[in-house]
């Protein structure tokens, strides 16, 4: 198992965090998910590491922007 956290931007809600979660969650390999708007933290836990371009890339979908924290 690896996690990562990543710093995103932009997000203020609850909604917010549901969007990011949906969002990540999708991407293979990827077990469980963590979001906190509060502290614009994204917590990823995939079996295998995962490309930070994916995740980058989904980050964007559900309307947000993210960075390696």
């Amino acid at each position: 198992m690896t996690t990562v956290e990543y710093a995103v931007t932009g997000m203020t809600c609850s909604h917010c965090e549901r969007s990011v979660t949906a969002e990540v969650g999708q991407l293979a390999g990827v077990s469980a998910v963590e979001v906190n708007a509060a502290t614009g933290v994204l917590r990823v836990t995939s079996d295998a590491p995962l490309n930070d371009s994916l995740v980058f890339a989904a980050v964007d979908e559900a309307g947000y922007q993210a960075a390696r924290a």
